[in-house]
């Protein structure tokens, strides 16, 4: 009679851990993004025509402001190479973003990222040696 009682507990318990899972994931998931490491392919269109305006695919980063009507899409296009597109959005066009390949980013998975140009200034020595 205990275990039924407890039951109920045992299973919110085990939902919230899967909902915890689920954010983890989402979050890794975003980073990788954010730091060029996912295919992405991003179409607005125009929902009252139906029709695709644009489509943009690579390597790329989306960000958006809250209560903007700008999409930013920054794109790696070589090793320090990128390219920046804003993006308006109206009453009739929208957009989606697809993430085309798997990752295999983890709930357990802890990775460093060390970008040393925002460390160490950029310095020009002057004169000669």
């Amino acid at each position: 009679m205990k275990l039924l009682k407890l039951l109920p507990l045992l299973i919110l318990v085990l939902i919230t851990g899967c909902a915890r899972d689920a954010t983890i994931a989402s979050y890794n998931l975003s980073e990788a993004a954010d730091n060029f490491e996912l295919q992405r392919r991003v179409v607005f269109y125009n929902g009252i025509t139906s029709q695709y305006i644009l489509s943009i695919e690579g390597l790329c980063s989306i960000k958006v402001q809250k209560q903007s009507t700008q999409l930013e899409v920054t794109c790696k296009t070589g090793p320090s190479a990128f390219k920046k597109h804003f993006l308006g959005i109206s009453d009739n066009v929208t957009y989606f973003a697809e993430q085309l390949e798997s990752s295999s980013v983890g709930t357990y998975h802890y990775k460093v990222v060390f970008k040393p140009q925002s460390i160490i200034p950029n310095v020009r020595p002057k004169g000669s040696l």
